[in-house]
């Protein structure tokens, strides 16, 4: 388990069970298909059109910005690829969780404006 500080506080790597745990109380909890890939979330998103796909984004980037944690991700039109790890961390910490819990609340926000 690596340790790192990040935004003033300490962030530990998720051990592989702390890691399937945290995963089985997303899944219980998003709306979103989560997946567990290689010490990362992944998820994709398919919007209504590209200006949907983009206000999301943009959303995200505020809350990553407070965080201090960015996600990966790539756009095509109305698609949107995610995949969330902490890089400094070496795997999978509860900012990754913290941020997947974040992204599926705009989600639905977005959905429902």
């Amino acid at each position: 388990m690596d340790s790192f500080t990040k935004g003033g506080c300490m962030t530990t790597s998720f051990n592989p069970e702390q890691a399937i745990e945290a995963f089985h109380a997303l899944q219980r909890q998003a709306h979103a298909p989560w997946r567990l890939q290689e010490n990362a979330l992944e998820v994709e998103w398919v919007f209504k059109d590209f200006a949907q796909a983009m206000a999301f984004m943009n959303a995200v980037a505020e809350v990553a910005e407070r965080m201090n944690h960015h996600p990966e991700w790539s756009n095509v039109y109305n698609r949107v690829r995610v995949r969330l790890t902490t890089h400094d961390a070496g795997g999978l910490t509860a900012l990754d969780f913290a941020m997947a819990q974040a992204m599926d609340a705009l989600v639905i926000t977005l959905s429902q404006a």
